[in-house]
């Protein structure tokens, strides 16, 4: 008997001794004992079986497992598949791309230099306007009022010159006499002063008025010009892109110009073009670009005209303003247009492209290692040169030939039925 049936009956043997006298916990107890016997008999008889038959299990395991070799080995035969792709011809380009915003080229906000009522507005928006021609009116009661004002005040003064003209005439020829009188010694010291104080009195008088006749003027010059600014005339030539006032609206202009509306050139628009600062280094002023916009297929070219040099934050990035100017005779163009922006660095036409995935970050002009599938289906591993490449393609300067196929990865089967992947021998 082996360790644990020894166990088992010791355990078994020391419950009977401590059962309780209850007969139904002894009925109880019995129940579980034969469970356990069962349980232990049907433990032993298999294990019998196992040890009286493993040669022929142990037979049956290597009979398995040697028809599972033979199918492989017969039918199963592993080969190497590889995806590839073939060397083309094509026009290549490395370019930046940004998000950009179409502007009028130039612009002015034509605002009202005089308070009072707007009267008269005698355009509206989308119309062609000329330069000086007129646009809107301010009611001039206001700016007649102040004119005439001044030069009611220019009048008074110029009359009250003349009195005073006058007034001087007499002085200085009282001067004078009183001048000869004193030094005949006919007349006292004291009058002979006071002789000469009115002199010089008439002669202060006389040219304060002056100065303010001039004031009066430069006061008649003031109202005239605010009277002229009643009338709104166009400074450029352009088209009214926008109104912010109506008729009837009062204009305030002793704080702030208020502004009527604005005029803009749309013969030639400039396309702002935000560019990041890993980008910045690379683009300089001359440079190729083209855009699109959303809804059309049209493609504009230029050239950077400009870089401004203040940088814009958005989102905790930093970003320049690149400007480019296209013509707009037909008006496609509009204000405020998103545009995709492509700064051409580079470009070649007519050159053997590959994939840029298949040489990872090489960079431009330098040497690489491709795998070639060559006819009989063998690979070699060769040295390629590069030139421009972009996210998708590279040139290939040298070591390539037209439709030679670059291996992209290898595929294992085991099997005789191809792979659905794209894939070629």
């Amino acid at each position: 008997m082996s360790y644990s049936q020894a166990e088992w009956f010791s355990n078994t043997f020391h419950k009977m001794e401590t059962t309780n006298i209850n007969p139904a916990a002894k009925s109880t107890e019995k129940s579980n004992d034969t469970a356990v016997i069962n349980q232990k008999t049907r433990y032993i008889k298999f294990r019998s079986f196992v040890l009286r038959h493993k040669l022929l299990l142990i037979s049956a395991l290597l009979i398995s497992i040697a028809g599972v070799f033979g199918y492989n080995k017969a039918f199963g035969k592993i080969k190497v598949l590889y995806s590839t792709v073939a060397v083309e011809l094509g026009d290549l380009e490395n370019t930046v791309v940004a998000a950009g915003i179409v502007q009028p080229i130039k612009y002015v906000d034509v605002g009202a230099q005089t308070s009072g009522k707007l009267k008269a507005l005698k355009i509206k928006r989308g119309d062609q306007v000329e330069e000086n021609q007129l646009l809107a009116e301010i009611d001039p009661i206001l700016a007649q009022t102040a004119l005439n004002s001044a030069n009611a005040a220019l009048e008074n003064m110029t009359s009250q010159r003349s009195l005073k003209e006058a007034q001087l005439v007499l002085a200085k020829l009282q001067w004078k006499r009183s001048e000869e009188l004193f030094l005949n010694q006919v007349i006292s010291p004291s009058d002979h002063d006071i002789s000469q104080a009115n002199f010089d009195v008439a002669f202060a008088d006389a040219a304060s008025l002056s100065a303010q006749i001039k004031q009066a003027a430069a006061s008649v010059n003031t109202a005239k010009a605010n009277l002229g600014y009643t009338k709104i005339t166009a400074p450029m030539a352009g088209e009214v892109v926008s109104i912010t006032t109506l008729e009837g609206q009062t204009l305030n202009a002793n704080q702030q110009a208020p502004n009527i509306l604005r005029i803009a050139d749309l013969s030639t628009m400039t396309i702002w073009a935000q560019v990041s600062e890993a980008d910045i280094v690379r683009v300089k002023p001359g440079q190729d670009v083209y855009f699109t916009v959303l809804g059309q297929t049209k493609r504009w070219n230029g050239k950077i005209r400009q870089i401004l040099p203040t940088p814009e934050l958005i989102n905790n990035v930093v970003f320049f303003d690149v400007l480019f100017d296209i013509p707009n005779p037909e008006r496609d163009l509009h204000i405020q247009m998103t545009a995709q922006v492509f700064i051409v660095l580079a470009q070649t036409k007519n050159v053997l492209l590959i994939p840029t995935a298949v040489i990872g970050n090489a960079g431009d002009d330098s040497e690489v290692k491709v795998q070639v599938l060559k006819d009989d289906g063998s690979v070699e591993l060769r040295t390629i040169k590069i030139g421009i490449r972009s996210e998708i393609s590279t040139e290939v300067t040298n070591g390539l030939k037209v439709k030679e196929q670059i291996v992209i990865r290898e595929i294992m089967t085991k099997n005789n039925t191809k792979s659905a992947l794209t894939a070629h021998k």
